[in-house]
């Protein structure tokens, strides 16, 4: 009876004190749930803070691009001045060459004639009989960031060449001027061999030049020039535009048309 009561005493003791004895295997459980929720909570703060971290890089980027974008409309805005200005200055060229055209410098008409037949065999070949200027498309002539004539581009400018070379063309002479796109060439070794546009488009007209030489027309008929990227036909935006401004061109000139350093077309200023 005795050990019943103390029995009875120590129960009561532990249900009103709040202490409860639970399983092991339950409070082993509890314990490893409760790890399994602080280190997903841990895990869940890092990606938290690597998600903050990549927000404020696409800000700065996003920033960065913003400020690009300005300079490159500002750029854009700036190639279609200058190539309305360029219009310009070629619009008054033309008036000039009409001018002259009218004024007795028009090239022979059976050379008119056989060089527009010949921009009829060859379409890199384009023949202007007002101004007397042929235009051959660059990338047909050249590889990229090159100045050696590609074969095919050699035979055209050997026909052009006998044609003016012509008993009928006697005494026209021929300017070559060069050009490029506004694009710095990247690859070695021709960006160590060019390291301008200047130099490349220059060397590009000497090539057509030198052609032509070897074809029998007189040297002290030829002239070169190059001009690099600043005389544009078109903005500099896409490549389609970029192919054009790539070109070389063939002014074929009357005697009397003045241009500067030929002496013998101006010889009041010599």
């Amino acid at each position: 009876m005795r050990t019943i009561c103390l029995f009875v005493l120590l129960l009561t003791t532990t249900v009103s004190s709040g202490c409860l004895f639970a399983p092991k295997t339950q409070l082993s459980g509890c314990q490893a749930r409760n790890r399994a929720l602080a280190e997903q909570n841990q895990a869940q703060l890092a990606e938290i803070e690597n998600l903050k971290i990549h927000a404020r890089g696409v800000e700065d980027r996003l920033i960065r691009t913003e400020k690009e974008l300005v300079v490159l409309e500002d750029e854009i805005g700036l190639d279609h001045r200058q190539l309305a200005g360029y219009q310009r200055e070629r619009a008054a060229l033309n008036k000039q060459l009409q001018s002259l055209a009218a004024g007795g410098a028009r090239l022979p008409a059976d050379i008119n004639r056989r060089l527009e037949k010949l921009s009829e065999q060859y379409p890199s070949l384009h023949f202007d009989p007002v101004t007397g200027i042929s235009k051959l498309d660059t990338d047909v002539m050249f590889d990229s960031g090159q100045a050696e004539i590609k074969p095919d581009a050699e035979k055209v400018i050997g026909r052009l060449a006998a044609v003016l070379n012509s008993p009928e063309a006697s005494g026209l002479k021929v300017f070559v001027v060069g050009h490029t796109d506004n694009r710095r060439m990247a690859k070695k070794p021709g960006r160590e061999k060019y390291p301008s546009n200047f130099h490349l488009s220059t060397a590009r007209a000497h090539a057509v030049a030198e052609v032509m030489r070897r074809r029998g027309f007189p040297a002290e008929r030829i002239a070169v020039a190059g001009f690099g990227s600043h005389q544009p036909i078109a903005p500099n935006v896409t490549t389609k535009d970029r192919l054009k401004n790539r070109r070389v061109e063939i002014f074929v000139m009357a005697e009397d048309v003045p241009v500067v350093g030929w002496t013998d077309s101006i010889p009041s200023m010599y």
